[in-house]
Formats: structure tokens, sequence, C-alpha cells
């Protein structure tokens, strides 16, 4: 029975005291624990502790697109938890057309990054450690309908929720992101052995990023909204 909350620890008896305070040393001792645990793991990361709460507002200031990272690989638990943000993305009729694909093997890693530099473009896909492929996947019939019906390409809309899933997931666990829709998707494909009824319709980088966040440039308020009428 729990007991109320009125009654002072102090007013118990001395064996309900002693099991108290023996409850509430082991739980600081689990709570240090668990602080010595997160440090060691994001030791790392500037940062670090900012990117395990950090609120909305803040987020989407600290999402950026980061063309220099460092050499530090990526924990395969890290890439998993933006998968799963992707994976719990938004989608017309709960169609999910889209299968990320991780690039992650060295000799791999080489030719899709070859595959994306062109006219300049996207040299510093060089020296990423994780690259991700966004493929296309069909439609549900539902959405086929619909989108058929009022002339929207669903699926590309879901593949926008998807993708701002994954990489502001990535921004909370301290990663940069780039996306990149400049690319040889012919080559792509071969080297991930993509279906040819299927669309690698954007990469993404995903590493730790080795440069201050940036102050974003946007549209004044007044020019990218209004109120009850265009």
């Amino acid at each position: 029975m729990l007991l109320p909350l009125t009654v002072k620890v102090g007013a118990l008896p001395s064996e309900i005291n002693f099991l108290i305070s023996s409850a509430m040393s082991s739980l600081s001792t689990l709570l240090i624990r668990v602080g010595i645990i997160i440090r060691q793991k994001y030791k790392n990361r500037n940062e670090s502790l900012l990117y395990l709460r950090m609120e909305f507002s803040k987020l989407i200031l600290k999402r950026q697109s980061d063309r220099k990272y460092s050499h530090d690989k990526v924990d395969r638990e890290d890439v998993i938890r933006c998968l799963e943000a992707a994976r719990m993305a938004p989608s017309a009729c709960n169609s999910q057309p889209w299968r990320f694909v991780v690039v992650d093997e060295p000799s791999l890693l080489k030719q899709v990054s070859e595959a994306a530099i062109g006219l300049g473009m996207n040299k510093f896909t060089a020296d990423v450690p994780v690259i991700v492929a966004v493929v296309q996947e069909s439609m549900n019939l539902e959405a086929k309908a619909g989108a058929l019906m009022k002339n929207k390409d669903y699926s590309m809309m879901d593949l926008g929720f998807a993708i701002d899933h994954f990489c502001l997931q990535a921004a909370e666990l301290g990663l940069g992101t780039c996306i990149m829709g400049w690319f040889d998707e012919k080559k792509v494909k071969k080297i991930l052995g993509v279906p040819r009824n299927r669309r690698v319709q954007l990469l993404i980088s995903l590493g730790h990023p080795d440069a201050p966040t940036r102050q974003k440039i946007r549209k004044p308020m007044d020019q990218m909204s209004s109120w009850n009428r265009y």
C-alpha cells in the first residue's frame, strides 16, 4: 500500500526509514552509472548532452546541410535510430513507399561517392562514413487511386516526410546530414542492386559534422505565409 505523500520520512518506523534510505541510495548509484555510460558513449561529440533532450525549436535550427565531416565512424545503433525515425513517418494511406539502403562498406561507399561527384558537385562525399540511398517504392492501391484521381504524386511527398524524420533524428544525435539530388542514378542502382523499376530519388550523407552550425537564411514570415487568403 502506498503511503500518503504528506507523511514525513522521519516519522516512520526505523525499519521503513532504513528501507527508504537504502532504496534512495541504490537509485542514486544507478543514476550515476547511467550518467557515466552516457558520457562514455557521447564523449567525442560536441554538446553531446544537449542532443539527448533537444527542444524541437532548437533541433530544427541545428539541422543543416553538412558538407564537412570528421573521420569518426558512425555507430550502427545511431544509424538504426535514424532509420526508425524514418520508419515512423506518415504517408498517404500508410503506403510507406520507401526503402533506405545504408552504404557503409568502404569499397561500395567509394563507388557511390564517385557516382555522386560530378561537375564540381558533392566532392565532400569522398570523406563521409555513411551514404544512404533513398529508393522510391510502389504505393499501395489506395494511395495509387488517390494519386491518379487528384493528379498528385503522393509518394514523393511521403519520401520527403521520411527523409525529414531521418535527418532530424540525426541532428538530435549530434550527426550531420546532407540531402543530395545530384548523382548518377543508373550507376547507383547498379552498384546497390536496385531493381530497374525502382527509382533512387535522393542520397543522404551521414557523419559527424566538422563545421559550426550556420545561421539559417529564410524568407520573412509575410512572404511564406498568409491568413485566410493567398
